[in-house]
């Protein structure tokens, strides 16, 4: 199983832009689906994108579209999450996951290896 570590957060005004960076562990990462999550204070983790494992399918849920883009290296054991055009309703903590499961995976329940995530403010 790989461990993971999220970097790259931080405080950003609104229609600013962050890279968060995910480093893996392990000589399996290229075998681990990525996905991106992030959970507001008082709200649920939610699914924010997905990467497959050679990175050539990516898939995002719909608030996000056309703003963050996932991608992955897997010769350096990493993934990133460019985030484009913030919001302040893009404030939380994110987290990378990974998942073998071989088709697009939305579901937290379905991924079993978390990094400890990174927190992410978008002020107005």
């Amino acid at each position: 199983q790989v461990q993971l570590v999220e970097s790259g957060g931080g405080l950003v005004q609104a229609g600013g832009s962050l890279r968060l960076s995910c480093a893996a562990s392990g000589r399996t990462f290229s075998r681990y689906a990525m996905g991106w999550f992030r959970q507001a204070p008082g709200k649920e983790r939610e699914f924010v994108g997905y990467i497959n494992w050679s990175g050539d399918s990516t898939y995002y849920t719909d608030s996000v579209k056309g703003r963050f883009t996932i991608s992955r290296d897997n010769a350096k054991n990493m993934v990133y999450l460019q985030m484009n055009s913030l919001k302040p309703e893009d404030t939380a903590k994110y987290y990378c996951a990974g998942s073998k499961i071989t088709y697009i995976v939305t579901s937290q329940r379905l991924y079993d290896a978390w990094g400890q995530g990174t927190q992410v403010t978008v002020s107005s």
